[in-house]
């Protein structure tokens, strides 16, 4: 993984992140996150993975369904955020839309891909901090606008 600071004003940073062949996406991002101490951010991103896994939320279950995708996809949209965990670190929320040499999608929660050839990520952090909490209701952690 290689990054670059691009843009710093008004507390606001923007770096520009690229990800090397057979990196696994969520967590080189999360490291990223946490090495430069990002509490609250956007980010969005192009590329392709060897192979990833999305998921859709069952709210019954409180759980996400796994979708493997067992073959070389693109990245057609990676958007996302990062805020600060119950646990105090960074945490990532990242939905991504894949396309399949067939030209079908498959779409959902990022769950883990192995980058191939290369993912390219902006992310543009927030001058606040954000809090994501979990919420037992859902069985899933949220962004808490009143923390």
């Amino acid at each position: 993984m290689k990054s670059r600071l691009v843009n710093e004003a008004n507390g606001q940073r923007t770096f520009v992140v690229v990800l090397d062949p057979g990196e696994e996406a969520f967590a080189a991002l999360t490291s990223f996150a946490v090495e430069q101490t990002i509490g609250s951010a956007s980010l969005t991103a192009i590329g392709a993975f060897q192979r990833a896994t999305v998921g859709w939320f069952d709210l019954e279950a409180k759980r996400y369904r796994k979708i493997p995708v067992d073959e070389q996809c693109e990245v057609l949209s990676a958007i996302g955020d990062v805020a600060t965990g119950d646990d105090g670190k960074p945490s990532l929320h990242v939905h991504a839309v894949l396309g399949l040499s067939d030209g079908t999608t498959r779409g959902g929660h990022l769950l883990e891909g192995t980058v191939r050839p290369t993912l390219e990520v902006t992310v543009v952090e927030a001058p606040g901090h954000l809090r994501r909490r979990k919420r037992a209701e859902f069985g899933v952690a949220l962004i808490d606008l009143g923390a």
